[in-house]
């Protein structure tokens, strides 16, 4: 598998997309396209291989299934994870001969991505520092108060100078680094061969991240005791019937169906006591007799 020219510059097209406001919001660019889960298919798809796309993909969400960006603090590109990484952790696993769905290849990928991603941070900043620039274009058109160059700033600087932020920080970066990718995968297969300290090392490490991606998610849903009980419920459909992604997915649903109605039910109940206890107490005493 290599990465040609027009390979590369899809992938810098996406990367941009990924990280563009314009994109819908954060919704379509940031939390869709730059999700690793997605772009680990579409990433398949531009270089060939969908499978193992989607299979590096989705070893890499694992690792940062809880990624937040509190006050705009990024400790990893997604974007960089995305749309570097997994074409990097795609020649990588097939340079070295691995199987995609073993243990190394997930570890590899993991390991790859969380590279690249705290490389992203700088490009991440940078592209934010660069906006900075057009920000202030906006705010001088503001201050003028003269509405006709009001008119004429803020599109411009909504929807087009933020473009150049983006290719230089976001487009240029991937299509070099992915056009360099290949070479830098075979000297890393020459140098670091699968049974040498470093390869060992990088398999530890990568096997570690994904539970450090699990253990923040917990942090963030579990609040009570009970709530491990439904956290780990799907895994032990997984493990227990074998049940997929997909049909986990679907019992999940029917289970949140039933307690929706459950709580409707409640709710309900608890209504009429508020309105007139008596007539549900009368409706319980018949109930009785």
């Amino acid at each position: 598998m290599t990465i040609g020219i027009f390979q590369a510059v899809l992938l810098g097209i996406f990367a941009c997309l990924a990280s563009l406001p314009g994109m819908g919001g954060t919704t379509v660019g940031n939390y869709t396209l730059g999700r690793p889960l997605v772009g680990g298919l579409i990433v398949g798809i531009i270089m060939g291989n969908m499978q193992l796309g989607i299979i590096v993909g989705a070893a890499i969400q694992i690792v940062y299934i809880a990624l937040v960006t509190p006050g705009g603090t990024v400790s990893a590109d997604v974007r960089a994870i995305t749309y570097i990484g997994i074409p990097l952790s795609m020649l990588a696993i097939q340079a070295q001969g691995l199987d995609p769905n073993s243990t190394e290849a997930a570890s590899l990928a993991a390991a790859l991505g969380a590279a690249v991603g705290t490389l992203g941070t700088v490009l991440f900043y940078g592209t934010a520092t660069m906006n900075l620039v057009w920000q202030g274009i906006g705010w001088r058109a503001m201050e003028s108060g003269k509405w006709s160059q009001i008119k004429r700033t803020i599109p411009l600087v909504e929807t087009v100078l933020p473009w150049i932020s983006h290719i230089i920080f976001s487009f240029v970066p991937t299509v070099v680094i992915c056009m360099a990718g290949e070479p830098m995968v075979q000297l890393m297969k020459e140098y670091l061969p699968m049974d040498g300290y470093a390869m060992r090392v990088l398999f530890t490490v990568g096997s570690l991240l994904p539970a450090v991606g699990v253990g923040i998610l917990c942090k963030q849903v579990i609040a009570k005791p009970l709530d491990w009980i439904t956290f780990a419920f799907g895994f032990i459909l997984a493990a227990v019937m074998g049940a997929n992604l997909i049909a986990s997915a679907v019992i999940a649903v029917f289970f949140a169906l039933i307690n929706f109605e459950l709580q409707s039910l409640k709710s309900g109940r608890r209504a009429p006591v508020a309105a007139g206890s008596g007539t549900m107490d009368d409706d319980e005493e018949e109930e009785d007799i």
